[in-house]
């Protein structure tokens, strides 16, 4: 139990995207039919930035600020003050999620691109500590890496599906 517990932990991005497919599932359960594909977009569009942009973001806020040498020797690093950093961006992006949730496509554009950033950026970093330091870390190299790259490639795939089940709308 307990290395299934480090596990959920240890790789908060993929238990924060399931959790969310989860509550999109009773929320589209829940709704009455018929359910419409903007219906079914908006539920997994607005759980995916509830949790994996929002709360997932909150999370690494609080491990990176509060558990810093914890958060280092996961990804395979020393503590530094960069902790403090990370964490105080995480915190930012996790801001822009949760108020994405229930926001506008505007808000939900600028919940997906900011974090895009960060991420691909992570992820181009992750790989250059697995070729020169040879870094193969849980953190660095392991579910968090590939969660760096899918997670916004979701979130654009989910931008696009609501821009496109929106209703269209002419200009006058």
């Amino acid at each position: 139990m307990r290395d299934v517990i480090a596990f959920i932990l240890g790789n908060f991005t993929l238990t924060f995207f399931v959790v969310g497919l989860l509550a999109s599932a009773i929320a589209l359960w829940r709704a009455r039919p018929p359910r419409s594909s903007a219906l079914i977009v908006e539920a997994l569009f607005s759980y995916f930035v509830l949790f994996s942009i929002g709360f997932s973001n909150l999370y690494n806020f609080v491990l990176h600020v509060f558990f810093g040498k914890l958060a280092a020797s996961f990804i395979g690093w020393e503590d530094s003050p960069f902790q403090l950093e990370v964490g105080f961006a995480s915190l930012g992006f996790a801001v822009v999620g949760l108020l994405a949730f229930r926001g506008s496509f505007d808000l939900r554009l600028a919940a997906i691109v900011g974090p895009a950033g960060f991420l691909w950026g992570a992820a181009a970093g992750h790989v250059y500590q697995m070729i020169t330091a040879h870094n193969f870390a849980p953190g660095n190299a392991g579910v968090i890496f590939y969660s760096d790259i899918l997670v916004p490639i979701v979130g654009f795939i989910f931008l696009w599906l609501q821009h496109r089940a929106a209703p269209s709308q002419q200009v006058r």
